[in-house]
């Protein structure tokens, strides 16, 4: 009678281990396939934010330029801890957005693509209204500044450089929603943490490597080899004209975004762009025309923007002064 209770505790045992072990394949194939299906997800959402990226990419390398050399790699350190924590901050903030209120998250985009043009108009007007001033200003301004004063332009270029990556990791983040808004809540949060960190390591790491070309330039000159001097040279003279061409760039790119974002916010507009790219197909060289007739069309849209933004802010200063 013992011998027939052991040997039954036993078979449960072995039935029970049976299970075990079956229900332990089930959920590691459940595991590769969740992996897999996560991998595919951050690429095609990597894909589709790659336009943003280097609008990102342009932007951050303008904001930060203009500091002092040994200074250069601690601002973009700052910014891009910055832009960690705008992304801390956004994930579970759209997680949440498109559990709850998933119609919110277009007009807040929409709300950051006007302030994204809004700037863009301001850097212009600054440039083209004030150019006399800042001339004056900098013939009037001595060689050496006080460190209380460097230290002041540093913490507004941070600050400059946070709240512009705030606006583009806000679409980056809301583009990889779109890609995942279908899959279960745990591949939506790993695939937005992934590109999270992939697109912060990724733009910082080039605008790190943007903005310490001149000092790469200054090694390779004094290098023994005569090619590496010669390409030391020529990485010191391109380094100021690529500066220049980032911010124009990144000025330009804030138009690019901020009226991408407000096309897609408004769906006639963003068919009536499309439809304009498809017939530009047809046109000599179409396949470039077909990527520069959308892109010239959302600039228009946030220069115009921009414009009616700007006004509107001037005005209401205008009335604020007068008050007081």
């Amino acid at each position: 009678m013992a011998g027939a209770s052991l040997l039954t505790l036993l078979d449960d045992i072995a039935t029970i281990l049976d299970d075990v072990a079956l229900m332990t394949k089930v959920a590691a194939k459940n595991s590769v396939a969740m992996a897999d299906d996560v991998s595919v997800m951050t690429k095609v959402a990597a894909q589709k934010t790659a336009g943003v990226l280097g609008d990102d990419l342009a932007l951050n390398a303008q904001q930060v330029a203009g500091v002092r050399a040994e200074r250069e790699i601690p601002v973009v350190w700052a910014v891009a801890k910055g832009s960690m924590l705008n992304k801390a901050i956004l994930v579970p903030l759209a997680l949440l957005i498109s559990a709850l209120a998933p119609w919110a998250v277009t007009p807040l985009l929409m709300v950051g693509g006007a302030f994204l043009c809004f700037e863009g108009c301001e850097k212009l007007a600054h440039a083209f209204l004030h150019r006399k001033e800042a001339e004056k200003a900098e013939e009037g301004t001595e060689t050496a500044a006080p460190v209380t004063d460097l230290a002041a332009f540093e913490r507004d270029k941070i600050k400059g450089a946070v709240r512009t990556d705030f606006i583009l990791s806000a679409e980056i983040i809301a583009i990889t929603l779109g890609t995942v808004a279908a899959a279960p809540f745990v591949q939506q949060v790993a695939v937005l943490s992934g590109i999270a960190i992939i697109m912060t390591v990724g733009v910082y790491g080039l605008v790190a490597g943007i903005v310490k070309l001149d000092d790469l330039g200054l090694w390779l000159t004094r290098q023994g080899s005569s090619m590496a001097q010669g390409l030391g040279r020529g990485i010191v003279g391109a380094a100021p004209w690529l500066m220049k061409g980032l911010s124009i760039a990144g000025t330009a790119a804030m138009f690019l975004v901020g009226g991408g974002i407000l096309a897609h916010g408004v769906p006639w507009l963003h068919h009536a762009i499309e439809a304009a790219a498809a017939a530009a197909l047809q046109w000599p060289a179409g396949a470039l025309w077909q990527v520069l007739v959308p892109n010239l069309l959302n600039a228009v849209l946030g220069l115009l923007a921009g414009s009616v933004v700007l006004v509107v802010v001037l005005w209401v200063q205008r009335l604020r002064g007068a008050k007081h």
